[in-house]
């Protein structure tokens, strides 16, 4: 796995840490974020859309992302999206 570092939320200080990399051997965008509520949690679980299982299957997770990070998710995914990636 290579991780390329994106950033981390400015606003957390030095006790949290939400961060945004791109692994760039899977293509894929990673993300450290906030656990959520486990009222938060459970809606996202019972959530229903057309077409999928509901729940959160045992290898995924629900995180918490700031929105002042939105600049950051938007680099990293120009970084998937270049050429020289591929």
């Amino acid at each position: 796995m290579s991780l390329l570092f994106i950033g981390i939320d400015p606003s957390t200080g030095d006790k949290q840490s939400p961060t945004v990399w791109v692994d760039e051997d899977s293509r894929e965008l990673v993300f450290q974020g906030w656990k959520p509520s486990p009222e938060l949690e459970a809606e996202a679980a019972a959530f229903t859309v057309p077409g999928h299982a509901v729940g959160i299957p045992e290898n995924e997770a629900v995180i918490r992302i700031p929105a002042n990070m939105v600049d950051m998710i938007r680099e990293a995914c120009d970084v998937l999206e270049r050429t020289d990636l591929r």
